[in-house]
């Protein structure tokens, strides 16, 4: 049960973001371009949409769950302080 609450957490660092992000316009523009091509060879509009939301949905499975690839650039950020205290300088 843990490991699914820390799955369905998905956190991820900063690069990890931007991979994502890349590979999600890349992979949809090739997806798109595709299966607009399959569909007009076929002259099927019912085949291009199946085979875009087949591509969505494997999109989807690469990118939302935070894979190690996404997190390989941990960010450290700095401990709490104290609600009383101040810096003075």
């Amino acid at each position: 049960m843990e490991s699914f609450s820390q799955l369905a957490e998905g956190k991820i660092d900063f690069q990890g973001q931007r991979l994502a992000e890349q590979v999600s316009r890349i992979y949809l523009i090739a997806a798109t371009a595709i299966s607009f091509i399959i569909g007009f060879a076929l002259q099927s509009l019912q085949t291009t949409f199946i085979l875009y939301g087949v591509s969505v949905v494997i999109l989807a499975l690469i990118v939302v769950p935070p894979w190690p690839m996404f997190n390989r650039h941990a960010v450290t950020w700095l401990p709490p302080t104290p609600a009383g205290s101040k810096k003075s300088s």
